[in-house]
C-alpha cells in the first residue's frame, strides 16, 4: 500500500507512472486544441499542493503543539477554529480532531468514498481512496499500520474514525519528544500528511 514514504531511488521511479502518462497525454491534447490553459492548470496544482495542502493541517497541529489555549479551541470546536485561521471551504465543514495518546491511536477512514478535509489536508491520496484501505482499515487497522511502518506497543488500542459527509476528521499526532521550545514553523516541519490521517506518526527531530 503506498503511502509517504519514498523511493525516487529506485530505477523504476526516474518514468512517470501509466496513469501519469495518461494524464499527460490527455493534457498535451487538450492544450493543442486550445481546450486547456497549462498556466490555469498550474495555478489549480500549485493551489492544491502548496496552499490547500498539509501544510495547513500542519499549520493546525504545530499551534495545537504549542498553544495550549488554541489547543482547547479546537478540541471544542475544530471548525471555527480552524476557519479563524483561514482554512474552511469545500470539503471542510463540520471538522472534529481526534488526539493521539500513549494510550490510544486514531485513524481515519472513509468507508463509503473518499471523504477528506482538503481544506487542511489537500487532495487525498490515491491509497485512501482505495477499496484495500477502506476495507481493511475498519477489518484490521494494526495490519495496514504494519503496512504504513508503524507498529504500536501492545497496550496502545486503535480507534478508526468513519470520515462521512457530514463529519470529517484530523488526527492531533503525538508532539515528538526533544522539541521543546520550538517554533510553530519548526514543528510544522515534523507533521506529515499520514500522521494527520493516523496512518504515520509525526517525524523524529534528526
Amino acid at each position: 500500500m503506498p503511502h509517504d514514504h519514498s523511493d525516487h531511488d529506485h530505477p523504476h521511479a526516474l518514468l512517470p507512472s501509466d496513469p501519469a502518462l495518461r494524464v499527460k497525454a490527455l493534457e498535451t491534447i487538450l492544450t493543442q486544441k486550445g481546450l486547456v490553459d497549462p498556466a490555469a492548470l498550474d495555478a489549480i496544482i500549485d493551489t492544491y499542493e502548496n496552499k490547500v495542502g498539509p501544510r495547513n493541517g500542519a499549520h493546525v497541529i504545530a499551534r495545537a503543539w504549542s498553544d495550549p489555549a488554541f489547543h482547547a479551541a479546537l478540541k471544542d470546536d475544530a471548525t471555527a477554529t480552524v476557519a479563524d485561521m483561514g482554512y474552511y471551504g469545500r470539503q471542510g465543514e463540520h471538522l472534529v480532531v481526534v488526539e493521539n495518546t500513549a494510550e490510544v491511536h486514531n485513524m481515519v477512514v472513509c468507508t463509503l468514498c473518499s471523504c477528506y478535509p482538503w481544506p487542511l489536508l489537500g487532495i487525498p491520496p490515491g491509497w485512501y481512496k482505495s477499496d484495500a484501505y477502506r476495507a481493511r482499515a475498519v477489518r484490521e487497522p494494526r495490519a495496514v499500520l504494519a503496512d504504513f511502518g508503524v507498529t504500536l506497543p501492545e497496550g496502545t488500542a486503535v480507534r478508526v474514525w468513519d470520515s462521512t459527509a457530514e463529519v470529517r476528521y484530523l488526527v492531533v499526532p503525538m508532539r515528538p519528544d526533544g522539541t521543546e521550545g520550538w517554533s510553530e514553523e519548526a514543528l510544522m516541519d515534523l507533521v506529515t500528511r499520514d500522521s494527520m490521517i493516523g496512518t504515520g506518526l509525526a517525524m523524529v527531530p534528526a
